[in-house]
């Protein structure tokens, strides 16, 4: 999984339960999100309102995705 947030409000807005789900975090990479920029598996776009929106983003694999949805 992956856990987009704004650099400027890291972990504020992500639920306490969210991040107890996790366990220990570790920072994977920063990168400056653009409207006409690729990302594997998911729109930038839906990043980016998601993260103006609620704060963060939550980026599953598809596979466990699926299986929640089935």
């Amino acid at each position: 999984m992956y856990l987009y947030v704004p650099a400027d409000q890291g972990l504020k807005a992500v639920p306490e339960v969210l991040l107890e789900s996790f366990g220990e975090l570790s920072l994977v990479m920063k990168i400056l999100l653009r409207s006409k920029q690729k990302l594997a598996r998911v729109d930038v776009e839906t990043v980016m309102e998601e993260i103006h929106n609620k704060g963060f983003y939550l980026q599953v694999p598809p596979s466990t995705w699926q299986l929640a949805k089935d």
